[in-house]
């Protein structure tokens, strides 16, 4: 196993837009209206407390894990630092609250599976099961 893991590694630092592919992100939803689309826009609204369109709960990944960096960079487009300071206030006066936290990626596609109206965000490339749908992707 160590070495396929080895390799794996060489073959990314080796094959830099495979590096790339794996940067896009794709939010994923459980949603019965399989034609819902978001922008950008709709996505940091939903991700930041905004006004949205549809009834949608976001979840995102801790704070340390690096598919919620790339997501907070090009979606939210803020650190992870005024994120937090954003939540902090918005929690201090009770008018939001920030997305629920779900350990990893793969705990993400349990959870929407299970939450009608669940928004998650992961690695384009990622399995997704039937019954959840990608409404927004950026690279």
């Amino acid at each position: 196993m160590k070495v396929y893991s080895t390799l794996l590694l060489l073959f990314a630092f080796c094959c830099p837009h495979h590096m790339a592919a794996a940067e896009t992100i794709i939010v994923v939803a459980n949603t019965p209206d399989k034609s819902i689309k978001l922008n950008r826009q709709q996505v940091r609204n939903l991700y930041m407390g905004g006004v949205m369109p549809y009834d949608l709960k976001a979840i995102a990944l801790p704070p340390e894990n690096h598919t919620r960096v790339i997501f907070n960079t090009k979606v939210v487009g803020l650190t992870e630092s005024r994120i937090q300071s954003y939540w902090a206030q918005m929690r201090f006066t009770g008018r939001k609250k920030a997305p629920k936290e779900i350990k990893n990626e793969m705990s993400v596609l349990e959870y929407l599976q299970n939450h009608e109206g669940a928004v998650g965000y992961l690695l384009a490339g990622t399995p997704i099961p039937d019954g959840l749908s990608v409404i927004y992707t950026v690279r």
